[in-house]
């Protein structure tokens, strides 16, 4: 098995998924505690779907590169939701099951209207469920994915203090001129970049899994925000290259692998905080 492993990493392909995989994993983490925190965590569900129906759009466009169009509506749709989230008339719950719930239909339908292949529904689940696409990435993917992820990376670092918080008391934050809704909108916004990036690892009805499990595993072992934070990173970097190799040496969907990771490590976390008490 290990020579196996080390015949694929000699190929280009598999070495731009593990670090791909490594940095989505990483980002995901970040957010996840926060949005665990506020009780955002279906937000990253909501926000998959119209990726999914943006990229149907794309494919029906002919766009050849599909983040173009998929990622800057992600992220108006992040902020909608955001801000319908704080409107009386429409809870934030409804408003996400509502756009999420409608781009999915919508976007399922124009595949089927314009198919853009002879296998519309193995495009549909592969989409949906994730496919081997992470391991066709080419080297401008790559790049693009390396310089989104240190764009949230550093500012995650540089808005720390803040988004702490933000996410623990907003009312006082507010109360002492922090901009929490400008903050918000900077969450919203780096949600969106995440889940476009993500669903070329785990397709959009995985998503939610790499931002939720890893927060979730490391909020049964500690309790400060920092040491959550830095264990749930690790931890999500670790299930992601575990479940990557897994997948290639098993020869297993990409996506569903390194979500079964997560969950195992999700209980072996449970066990161990059972054990702390």
């Amino acid at each position: 098995m290990v020579n196996t492993l080390i015949e694929y990493l000699s190929y280009p392909m598999v070495r731009y998924a593990l670090i791909v995989g490594v940095l989505i994993a990483l980002c995901s983490s970040l957010l996840g505690v926060i949005l665990v925190l506020k009780r955002f965590s279906y937000i990253g569900d909501g926000l998959s779907h119209v990726a999914f129906g943006a990229m149907a759009v794309a494919a029906v466009v002919g766009l050849t590169d599909q983040m173009m169009l998929t990622l800057p509506i992600t992220i108006v749709c992040a902020i909608l939701l955001l801000w319908t989230g704080q409107n009386a008339k429409i809870k934030g719950d409804a408003a996400i099951a509502m756009i999420s719930v409608g781009a999915l239909a919508f976007g399922y339908l124009l595949m089927n209207l314009f198919p853009t292949s002879s296998n519309v529904s193995g495009d549909v689940c592969s989409s949906l469920f994730g496919s081997t696409k992470i391991l066709t990435l080419t080297k401008s993917e790559v790049v693009l994915s390396v310089v989104l992820s240190i764009i949230v990376v550093v500012s995650f670092i540089a808005l720390y203090n803040r988004f702490f918080a933000v996410t623990f008391d907003e009312s006082f934050a507010k109360a002492v001129g922090t901009k929490t809704r400008l903050l918000n909108f900077v969450i919203a916004t780096i949600i969106a970049v995440i889940i476009v990036l993500a669903m070329n690892l785990v397709g959009s009805l995985l998503v939610s899994a790499l931002v939720i499990f890893p927060a979730l595993s490391a909020m049964r072992i500690f309790k400060s925000f920092r040491s959550v934070t830095v264990f749930s990173a690790i931890l999500s970097v670790i299930c992601a290259l575990l479940g990557i190799i897994l997948s290639i040496l098993w020869d297993t969907p990409v996506g569903s692998t390194i979500v079964i990771t997560d969950i195992v490590a999700f209980i072996v976390c449970s066990i161990v905080g059972r054990i702390k008490g």
